[in-house]
């Protein structure tokens, strides 16, 4: 089983995550963020992953340290969780259509942390969640899962809609990149370690 937990605790927040990569799409758990809880809910479900969540942060200073901490578990829960890598596709992508938006992301689980992020929001908050911090998640994600990540927003209207289409199309191309497409367990690099 491709399992990792984490307890991250710090000054401002304390998270205690379970992240299980061949699961069945269920999300467990809050943050206390209730939109955040529903994109997590969204990419367990496109994702095929099953993530137990028990979070809490200062909130009442703004939503950045928590979603930040969230980032950085996550992206360590996938990085353990898939080990060597062995068999993997090693990368994924998703062009994804949600109404009036269209989103792309594309990823690549080689070791490297690097985000590239064309996101245009034009509202402050979706429900208690602080849309600046849409970034500071997928960075914190990308840098601490050892991800070349790009999200690319082509265009849309509704905030709500182009955040849940970025969840969505995540979801889809990391379930990609991880699934197991070579039996022998060989590396996908010419390096021989990812």
């Amino acid at each position: 089983m491709r399992r990792h937990q984490i307890v991250r605790i710090t000054a401002e927040t304390q998270i205690q995550m379970e992240l299980n990569l061949d699961g069945e799409g269920i999300y467990s758990g809050h943050c206390g963020i209730g939109f955040f809880d529903h994109m997590l809910t969204l990419l367990c479900k496109h994702g095929k992953l099953d993530l137990n969540l028990k979070a809490k942060g200062d909130l009442e200073v703004d939503n950045h340290h928590l979603i930040e901490d969230l980032g950085i578990a996550l992206g360590i829960c996938i990085h353990e969780a898939v080990g060597e890598k062995r068999g993997i596709r090693r990368y994924g992508n998703m062009r994804l259509p949600m109404d009036e938006v269209l989103t792309s992301v594309d990823l690549d689980l080689g070791g490297r942390g690097y985000l590239v992020y064309n996101v245009d929001l034009a509202r402050e908050r979706v429900g208690e969640f602080e849309c600046e911090t849409l970034r500071e998640f997928f960075y914190a994600l990308a840098i601490n899962g050892g991800m070349n990540l790009h999200i690319n927003l082509h265009y849309g209207i509704n905030d709500h809609h182009k955040i849940e289409s970025i969840f969505k199309a995540f979801a889809r191309a990391l379930a990609s990149a991880v699934e197991v497409i070579d039996e022998s367990g060989a590396i996908p690099s010419t390096k021989g370690v990812l």
